[in-house]
């Protein structure tokens, strides 16, 4: 059974990424355990003892709220709670509460939800960014408009340096949906022409899954951004599924090209970021 992370703030953004995990889980039997980061200041004239005592029963009432906030968002969905958990801890730091938790306790995927359009960080919110670009858990960063929609299709963006091995991994998540897989890749003019057969050798190694693939001109009067956006806007998928090396790879390529830094990715599909190896 897959182990899934979900965040919330108690914020109503912070209620699509909840929605999302809901929705899976609803699909495929996963295992969510409902994370709060929380700070606590300590005021200089306590001692330890009575902030101590404070903090504990500060945590008791956050603990509570964040039992009511969850059974709020499945009783608007109109569904019944499985197997989840609740879980708040203490730090000063939100993101990396969030992955040191995510990684001593072996999880398969973090879901958070993410805001609007602008600046990477206005993109995703500090936290969502950070945990994209840092977590060596996979993330998917749901749009603050998410409706709840069963996942049927998967676009899946890839550069095809690592097809074959992010493939298993692609085929594994859609596989938990019965989803369809649409490989997309925006080919520039100055890229190495990759051989079709190669591609479909490659996705005969899953004879169990729906896969096609798409490949596509860049379009030079615009950046990145501009062209993923239309493909999106084409292929209409559920879900969309990256793989970044959280160095230089695609992701920052995708984000950090424009030398405006004004982006406007507004599309309503969750994103789907593994790390790549």
């Amino acid at each position: 059974m897959k182990k899934i992370l979900v965040t919330t703030d108690f914020s109503t953004n912070s209620k699509a990424g909840m929605r999302f995990a809901i929705q899976m889980a609803s699909q495929q039997a996963c295992e969510l355990t409902f994370f709060h980061s929380y700070h606590i200041l300590k005021p200089s004239s306590w001692s330890e003892k009575t902030f101590t005592s404070y903090e504990n029963h500060e945590a008791t009432k956050i603990k509570a709220k964040l039992e009511k906030f969850v059974a709020s968002v499945y009783a608007g969905m109109g569904l019944l709670p499985g197997k989840i958990n609740h879980v708040i801890i203490s730090s000063f730091i939100t993101d990396a509460n969030i992955m040191k938790y995510a990684k001593e306790k072996a999880f398969d995927l973090i879901c958070i939800s993410r805001r609007g359009a602008g600046q990477v960080k206005k993109i995703f919110g500090t936290n969502t960014s950070n945990l994209i670009l840092h977590s060596g858990v996979p993330v998917i960063a749901v749009p603050n408009t998410y409706k709840q929609t069963k996942i049927k299709s998967i676009l899946y963006a890839s550069d095809l340096s690592d097809l074959e091995n992010e493939m298993k991994k692609v085929v594994e998540f859609a596989g938990q949906f019965g989803a369809e897989i649409e490989i997309l890749h925006l080919n520039y003019p100055s890229d190495i022409v990759f051989n079709s057969k190669v591609i479909e050798n490659i996705i005969r190694k899953f004879p169990k899954s729906n896969i096609k693939y798409s490949f596509e001109n860049i379009n030079m009067l615009y950046n990145l951004v501009v062209n993923l956006q239309a493909a999106i806007k084409k292929h209409k998928p559920l879900v969309l599924v990256m793989f970044t090396d959280q160095q230089q790879g695609f992701f920052q390529k995708l984000f950090l090209s424009s030398s405006t830094a004004e982006y406007s990715l507004n599309s309503s599909e969750p994103l789907l970021v593994y790390p790549k190896k």
